[in-house]
């Protein structure tokens, strides 16, 4: 009877296993046109004459991570760029900032001008990891922390506000995160942004849940982003897909009310005019899991340029007075 049930548990995860890589190999990345999506001119145009050069913060593997530093005083204030793009677009908002707080602004790993493999990283959570590594190399005792995110960068606020790290963190702001790819907040596909292989998604997701990680370097998900920003100077720092350990650990968790639960006190600002995002659905998802938030939308403003508003500057600068 044993040998039955042994036989047929088998038979069974040899049928499941061959069934999601029957879904992974049935489905490869597309030519992407760059034609859907967003609207990269005004950070395309952004005057990055006073950029800073960055440092390098070394996290726990020995890998070196690229951190911009604007401001020496006052809380400390960690900004998580979006997806494809990199630490470059907060530049306005960082100096605008740096009068009033020690502000770091990493290029994520994976991203940016020169990242060991373009799209992918090492394991599922280690951007919560290099975050925690980043704000633990430079916190001063008694310094309060404010972790600020846009789009994906949002997103990954919020699932660092709900994973082991979260302590860490005194404030959040998040400008029109990206929840989950089935939130009411997030417009399909991104609003033409994101080409998702699903299929690959699905399969890989049925072999992590036994354990099996091997293909987790898979890419999973690709970017149209336009050819004014490829093919122009800032091209080389583009991003145009993830893998699927990537993209995983760039957003909150499959449950994530209860990362959106453990959120400090904190902004979310979004555009009206957001491409992406529903911008009147973020506060009656997000109130019934939080009482912590305060909600803000700005009229004639899209999905990037959420960041540069000037409400925006206005909104960080009184959260940063009460820090």
């Amino acid at each position: 009877m044993l040998f039955t049930v042994a036989k047929f548990v088998a038979v069974s995860l040899c049928i499941t296993g061959l069934i999601a890589l029957g879904l992974i190999a049935s489905q490869k990345p597309a030519e992407i046109t760059g034609s859907e999506g967003l609207d990269f001119t005004d950070a395309i145009l952004q005057d990055l004459s006073a950029l800073p050069d960055p440092s390098m913060v070394t996290m726990r593997d020995g890998t070196d991570l690229a951190v911009r530093r604007y401001g020496d005083a006052g809380p400390l204030v960690v900004m998580v760029h979006g997806s494809g793009w990199n630490g470059m677009q907060f530049h306005s908002l960082a100096t605008a900032l740096g009068a009033q707080a020690q502000v770091l602004v990493p290029d994520l790993r994976g991203h940016g001008a020169n990242p060991e493999r373009r799209g992918d990283v090492d394991y599922i959570g280690q951007f919560e990891d290099d975050l925690a590594d980043l704000i633990a190399a430079t916190k001063a005792q008694d310094q309060r922390v404010m972790l600020l995110g846009h789009s994906s960068g949002g997103g990954l606020v919020v699932r660092f506000a709900g994973g082991t790290h979260g302590s860490m963190i005194d404030h959040a702001v998040l400008l029109a995160p990206f929840l989950k790819h089935n939130a009411p907040t997030t417009r399909k596909n991104a609003g033409g942004w994101s080409h998702v292989l699903m299929r690959r998604i699905i399969g890989l997701s049925m072999l992590n849940t036994f354990g099996i990680t091997a293909l987790n370097h898979l890419t999973i998900i690709q970017f149209n982003m336009p050819r004014v920003v490829l093919d122009g100077p800032l091209g080389h720092t583009a991003t145009t897909s993830y893998s699927y350990r990537l993209n995983t650990g760039f957003a909150p968790r499959g449950a994530y009310a209860d990362d959106i639960a453990a959120l400090p006190a904190f902004e979310l600002i979004v555009g009206a005019d957001d491409e992406a995002m529903v911008a009147d659905a973020y506060e009656p998802l997000m109130a019934g899991m939080t009482g912590k938030g305060r909600y803000r939308v700005l009229p004639d403003v899209g999905h990037l340029g959420v960041v540069d508003a000037p409400e925006t500057l206005t909104a960080i600068q009184e959260s940063l007075s009460d820090l």
